[in-house]
């Protein structure tokens, strides 16, 4: 079977729906010709699960200064986050939330007609000395208000979308960006995009565990993309557990559900936060309450013994959980048959959010090595970048801040490069030819008794990282991982399919995320290997401390056929030197 291809032109070409790419997208669409590519309809971006709140030093509910959340916020990356980034984050927050007001987002409101602000672990007033109200929300569905208030504005400035494409290569000639090649998930084919900008946001990568808050969508596509054009990725081995997921099932239990009062406790009815951060407790840091429960449920404390504690919030009373916890009620009832107005719920560390990703300047652009040299044309945002805002540990409420941020400043700069370029620069010849060989080879394989199914090898990748590399980490098991997933490599190529047909065939499409899932976890599981200290999110056992003297850097990766190159470069500080973290 010969593939037909499809070509578009446009000026500018965003990948991803969510908060960072309807942001970037609705800057550019105002001037110049803007198209977006989703893999979901854009509504059911993974953006929409945010629950808890936008951070912002709006000062609405008590005293706050950008430069206290930025201490927050560098503190709380374990001294791993470039602070020139940190300083943009913050500053450009309260703007932001503003502006974001007035497209629409429907924030709670204090009774003088101001957005609301409610306290998020890790964020502290006076430079970490006092209690702060620093998130913005909507009750606890502030990511779904903020990417329905993005789309109807780019639906307004009459975006193109091309909902349910699935974005396969990326089309590089002489080191530039010129678009790339998507497959029609819905109709079947092939459609090359010609773009003079591509900005790539295509959000987390953590669908690599069995116990994920990640929507099944989040499987590292435009982590390959990149990979796969030769260009590195950084920091890796920082992922993010959230302590509170819902117990076996992994969807959040918002951080909110603490920064409203909520209680963690064990077997012993103990609020056991007091052994491991007494003045914090339960609004320290995700990494430290999330080791916190997973050594509760080492040590034996457990509910009845199982790998879950509760999280309590019976004595906030039936009418502030559902004013302010709403959907996070409604997920308990219906996964765990909970109440949490008369019951506490069970939760445990959920593999949650990913602070390393596609390496990315201050302005965007993609970077190609561990230099500063920039890719032209191409630019990521959101989960899938790495500005290193988040450094070693992402705060709660950054998330939804640093996509709407980094992807409004996106747009704007893609503005500013596609004015100077009045035309396309042409195609190479063969633009389509590996996205059209790789989907070739796998249709041919539909109906054939032999090979090997992408959901088997999928299982045997999601069990093994949890085992090996979740919340605390060794040797043994690393080098245990990173053998997996050399040989679950080798065992892809032998992929067959069942589905021979072009529409809607959504085995071909878990047959190539299964390949770019199994491409970013060996990079993980080397890089995690390679950093013997403890940083953040990254916890090994077989090397307690921080290692600041050896380890106060940031790891690029490469992925060369079956080798991982790695590199590394300084983290930029600029105010905030390295002190130890006391919580």
């Amino acid at each position: 079977m010969k593939l037909d291809v499809t070509y578009h032109k446009h000026d500018v070409v965003v990948v991803g729906a969510g908060i960072a790419g309807l942001y970037a997208a609705l800057k550019t669409s105002g001037e110049v010709d803007t198209a977006v590519i989703s893999k979901v309809y854009p509504t059911r971006s993974h953006s929409g699960a945010a629950q808890g709140g936008c951070a912002a030093s709006l000062g609405n509910m008590m005293e706050d200064h950008w430069e206290w959340h930025m201490y927050d916020t560098v503190r709380g990356s374990d001294y791993l986050g470039d602070q020139d980034a940190q300083a943009l984050l913050v500053r450009d927050a309260v703007q932001v939330m503003y502006e974001m007001e007035h497209l629409g987002v429907p924030f709670d409101r204090t009774e003088e007609g101001r957005i609301a602000q409610r306290p998020f672990g890790g964020h502290f007033g006076n430079f970490g000395k006092s209690p702060m109200k620093r998130s913005c929300y909507a009750a606890d569905r502030t990511g779904h208000a903020q990417l329905h208030a993005l789309y109807e504005q780019c639906v307004k400035n009459e975006v193109r979308f091309y909902n349910e494409f699935y974005s396969l290569l990326l089309i590089m000639k002489g080191g530039t960006c010129l678009g790339l090649v998507a497959w029609d998930i819905i109709r079947g084919g092939l459609h090359v995009f010609h773009a003079k900008a591509v900005h790539l946001a295509t959000g987390g990568y953590a669908r690599c565990w069995k116990i994920t808050s990640n929507a099944m969508a989040n499987t590292g596509d435009g982590l390959a993309l990149v990979m796969r054009q030769g260009l590195p990725l950084e920091d890796m081995e920082f992922v993010q557990f959230h302590p509170t997921g819902v117990w076996k099932h992994g969807m959040l239990v918002s951080e909110a559900a603490r920064g409203e009062g909520g209680y963690l406790t064990n077997d012993k009815g103990e609020r056991f936060m007091k052994e491991y951060a007494k003045e914090k407790m339960e609004l320290a840091p995700r990494d430290v309450v999330s080791r916190a429960v997973q050594t509760e449920i080492n040590e034996g404390r457990g509910i009845g013994g199982q790998d879950c504690v509760h999280i309590d919030l019976r004595h906030l009373g039936k009418e502030k959980i559902l004013t302010r916890l709403p959907q996070v009620r409604e997920l308990a009832l219906k996964f765990l048959g909970r109440d949490m107005i008369t019951d506490p719920v069970p939760i445990q560390p959920t593999a949650h959010y990913s602070m390393g990703g596609i390496p990315v300047n201050l302005d965007t652009l993609v970077l190609g090595d561990s230099q500063k040299g920039t890719v032209p044309g191409l630019y990521a945002s959101g989960e899938c970048a790495c500005v290193s805002v988040h450094g070693a540990n992402r705060l709660g409420t950054n998330s939804t801040l640093e996509c709407a941020v980094f992807g409004r400043l996106g747009g704007l700069k893609m503005l500013d490069y596609v004015r100077q370029h009045s035309g396309h620069e042409d195609l190479p010849a063969d633009a389509a030819e590996m996205a059209r060989e790789e989907i070739e080879h796998l249709l041919s394989t539909a109906g054939t008794k032999s090979g090997v199914r992408s959901a088997d090898l999928r299982t045997r990748l999601q069990e093994t990282m949890s085992e090996n590399m979740a919340v605390y980490r060794n040797q043994g098991d690393l080098e245990k991982q990173v053998k997996i997933c050399q040989e679950l490599r080798e065992q892809c190529r032998q992929v067959a399919i069942d589905d021979g047909g072009l529409c809607a065939n959504t085995d071909l499409i878990e047959a190539v995320e299964l390949g770019h899932m199994l491409d970013y976890s060996y990079v993980i599981a080397r890089c995690a290997l390679e950093r013997t200290e403890c940083r953040g999110a990254h916890w090994r056992t077989d090397h307690p401390g921080r290692n600041d003297k050896e380890w106060l850097k940031h790891t690029m990766a490469w992925l060369e056929g079956d080798h991982v190159r790695l590199e590394y470069k300084p983290v930029v500080i600029t105010r905030f030197q390295p002190e130890e973290r006391k919580y």
